[in-house]
């Protein structure tokens, strides 16, 4: 206060409780000095300090002030106007850390290059590893130097907790941190099995390395012996703790394509597959057998599906989806049935949308279904598979139970040394089939012939008669 500026005397500074006075006491000396020191990590903007005092004019009287001053870097005298602090030496910012499953980046800053000499930045293990996930000692140590910079860690382990030290010699911790890396998608599961009495799929829980198990993602496509044109796949979400799963009901011979997912924060793990089959007795499905189509007409691009409900009961009234792809690969179909492969405009299309709750002949490709949806005449030379589609959606769950119908809309071929006979032009129009040609208001043509019957259709529908009735062989 005055009275002690006036008679020559400071009070100790009430400043930061941290900071430590050489000598400590309650009064201080004009003139005195005094060493001004931090705990460990931590520095004041001065280190020493010195009493002093100055005059003021109150009313035209002189008022006497206590002051301190501090020693700066340049050894000059400096008036301290503001209570002084303990500054943290190294400034680590906490929302900088970049946190990987492999590696840890922090960015660090020192404020008082002098009193960071020597400092050194360290990465290990915080603890041993379990024996189901041995993570590999790290060995990250490195000088840092200058006023700021990066310390990274790397390569380190997934979902595995680190610590992180920077110390100054000889034991001066600045800085300690535990860091745990980020999850990446679990391992393929290692076991997966048929339960013939339970009749329910079980499996082993994979270890949580890479990840905590949050779940799992179930894939179950069923095929019947009886009926090879019928397909059901059921994809489920299961939670981390379920480790069995009841099959569907299926007829004796029955066969299961199952796939299985371990699932962490990061996403699905890689599959493990299997197939199982209900009945070793019993005939195991042979591979997809699609139902046929008729009255295939080429030159109007048509076919005609007879289509059954596939719901029943309750489900009766719900919505079929007639799904068209120009292929006849297997594993396609079984893709686009389960949902998997996205439907286009082109190779794979919605044709309709049916309220099926009894038997119908459906004509595919006679564009009679407007509201944006496809049923477009067919091509000529193309294979085709029509799916009827059921989806049953949940929140947890997705089935999508098909029937499979093929066809090819292809043109007739004839054998060597056969020709088409002339034709009445209303039978036969040119580009009905490859190589016709028009001639005086008839049409003729050479072509392979294989001698099938549906191809007799195709013949019958393109040239309006058997192949029997209007070929002759030469020769």
């Amino acid at each position: 206060g005055t009275e002690g500026a006036r008679t020559g005397r400071c009070k100790r500074p009430q400043w930061d409780s941290r900071l430590q006075l050489a000598p400590d006491q309650v009064n201080y000396k004009k003139n005195e000095e005094v060493m001004l020191s931090c705990p460990e990590g931590f520095q004041p903007p001065f280190t020493h300090l010195k009493c002093s005092s100055e005059v003021q004019s109150s009313g035209g009287k002189p008022v006497y002030r206590e002051l301190w001053t501090g020693r700066n870097s340049r050894g000059a005298w400096v008036r301290i106007r503001s209570g002084v602090e303990c500054t943290e030496v190294l400034q680590v910012d906490h929302e900088t850390f970049e946190i990987s499953s492999t590696s840890i980046k922090l960015k660090w800053t020192c404020r008082f290059p002098d009193a960071c000499q020597g400092m050194r930045a360290m990465c290990r293990l915080a603890a041993p590893s379990s024996p189901l996930c041995e993570a590999e000692e790290v060995n990250a140590e490195q000088m840092l130097h200058g006023q700021e910079g990066i310390f990274t860690c790397s390569p380190l382990q997934p979902f595995t907790e680190y610590s992180v030290t920077i110390d100054l010699p000889p034991n001066t911790t600045l800085f300690s941190w535990l860091f745990t890396t980020q999850e990446t998608v679990p391992d393929k599961p290692e076991q997966l099995w048929l339960d013939p009495d339970r009749g329910s799929l079980r499996w082993s829980a994979p270890p949580s390395c890479n990840g905590e198990i949050i779940g799992y993602q179930l894939s179950i496509t069923a095929r019947n012996a009886g009926d090879s044109s019928v397909l059901e796949t059921e994809r489920l979400r299961l939670e981390g703790s379920v480790t069995e799963h009841r099959l569907p009901g299926h007829s004796p011979g029955s066969s299961y394509a199952v796939m299985l997912q371990g699932l962490t924060a990061a996403g699905a793990g890689a599959a493990l597959t299997r197939e199982f089959h209900s009945n070793s007795n019993s005939p195991h499905p042979q591979a997809i057998s699609c139902r046929g189509a008729r009255d295939i007409a080429p030159s109007q691009g048509t076919a005609v599906l007879p289509l059954r409900p596939i719901a029943r009961g309750s489900e009766a009234a719900r919505e079929h989806q007639l799904i068209v792809a120009a292929t006849h690969n297997a594993s396609l179909i079984e893709s686009i049935c389960s949902g998997q492969a996205r439907l286009s405009n082109t190779s794979a299309y919605l044709a309709a949308l049916l309220n099926l709750s009894a038997a119908t002949d459906f004509v595919l490709g006679d564009g009679s279904r407007g509201q944006g949806l496809h049923n477009a005449a067919l091509s000529p030379g193309r294979d085709y598979t029509a799916l009827l589609r059921l989806v049953r959606l949940g929140p947890q769950a997705e089935k999508f139970t098909c029937v499979c119908y093929s066809f090819s809309l292809g043109k007739c071929l004839l054998a060597p040394g056969a020709q088409v006979s002339l034709l009445p032009a209303p039978f036969c129009r040119p580009g009905s089939f490859s190589g016709n040609k028009p001639a005086q208001g008839r049409c003729s043509g050479i072509l392979p012939y294989f001698g099938l019957h549906r191809c007799s259709l195709y013949f019958e529908a393109i040239c309006g008669g058997w192949p029997l009735d209007i070929l002759r062989t030469l020769g």
